[in-house]
């Protein structure tokens, strides 16, 4: 497995979208395991109830408090400049100009970008004046003050912040029409992992790996939903290496149990497990090997080939998505328009 980023319209080249199970060997066999299920109610079209399978650490909270406000508070005409590590300091949450759609226009990008920059070019100076011992300006002392509040000791921080510098653009729109359309898929989805072995909670992967968008297409060809390969689905959807089939919601859904199962064998915990979806099983055995079991310890200091951003954080999304889509009305005081329940039949009927 390795990660392979795609940009949508509407993330233009802020928003990465994860492939799943893009370099799994085919050499390794599929073994099923069966974890304990967890039990859920369902009501109506939306959210189910859930119970802690998945551990959220302490440590992990400022991650995902960073991608709730992604998914639910930013909008898409919002872009949050922030350090890339510490996810609770946030420089400026910019509105771009004019009407923001899906994509945006030069101009919108200018000001992402001058804004960006502006951050990069203030933490340098700042740098250099706490190195030196220089005299710190009235802007320096509210920079100095956002680090601060996220319990960060400044001295060590600003070391290399310049560096660190990243924009996001939010989602919130995207997000809410994701929870909209997953009331098509949610409850059979569900009974797929249910009847896998697996949390049911699983079902949320799907928010962070593309906001249901069925279309969603990556540039290494992972496609539809579950953002399937081909190489992957060679694995774990033998015989529906297709397109089309890969598409599929429902024959995706049972090649991500399969897969989910066989990343949980190997890695033995979930949070492992989930980011592997992102990051590879492969990925994940090196992390563990380099760092020991201890996911957090593997998140904070492991900085092996290709887990960047995107692999560190992917855990902290889905717990936020599973968050956001378990209790949508805490979030979305507008409410959510569910789609109808759909069939595996119907689905196929409909195309």
């Amino acid at each position: 497995m390795k990660l392979t980023h795609f940009r949508t319209p509407l993330f233009s080249s802020l928003l990465v979208l994860m492939a799943a199970c893009s370099t799994t060997s085919n050499r390794d066999k599929v073994v099923m395991v069966k974890p304990q299920p967890v039990p859920v109610t369902h009501s109506g079209y939306g959210p189910t109830t859930y119970s802690g399978e998945f551990a959220k650490p302490a440590v992990l909270e400022p991650a995902v408090e960073f991608w709730r406000k992604t998914y639910a508070v930013w909008r898409r005409s919002e872009v949050a400049i922030h350090d890339d590590r510490n996810l609770d300091v946030i420089y400026e949450v910019v509105t771009l100009p004019g009407n923001v759609g899906e994509g945006l226009t030069n101009q919108q990008k200018d000001v992402m970008n001058q804004r960006k920059e502006f951050w990069k070019a203030q933490l340098s100076a700042l740098e250099n004046k706490v190195r030196y011992g220089a005299p710190l300006n009235s802007n320096d002392h509210q920079i100095l003050a956002k680090i601060e509040a996220s319990g960060k000791p400044s001295a060590k921080f600003i070391n290399g912040a310049s560096e660190r510098v990243r924009s996001q653009r939010g989602t919130r729109e995207r997000f809410k029409r994701g929870l909209e359309i997953s009331g098509r898929y949610d409850l059979q989805f569900r009974k797929i992992f249910r009847e896998a072995g697996l949390p049911e909670d699983l079902a949320y992967l799907p928010h962070v790996e593309s906001s249901y968008q069925l279309n969603a297409k990556s540039s290494a060809g992972a496609v539809g939903v579950w953002q399937f390969t081909k190489v992957a689905a060679q694995t774990f959807m033998p015989g529906h290496e297709s397109v089309e089939h890969r598409s599929d919601p429902f024959l995706a859904a049972n090649g991500a149990a399969r897969y989910l199962n066989h990343a949980y064998s190997k890695l033995g915990n979930w949070p492992a497990a989930v980011t592997s979806y992102n990051h590879g099983i492969g990925g994940m055995k090196r992390a563990q090997n380099t760092m020991g079991s201890d996911f957090n310890r593997i998140v904070d200091e492991y900085d092996g080939p290709a887990f960047g951003f995107a692999s560190r954080n992917y855990y902290a999304q889905f717990l936020a998505a599973r968050e956001i889509a378990s209790n949508p009305h805490q979030y979305f005081s507008e409410g959510v328009a569910y789609e109808a329940p759909v069939s595996a039949n119907q689905y196929l009927a409909s195309r």
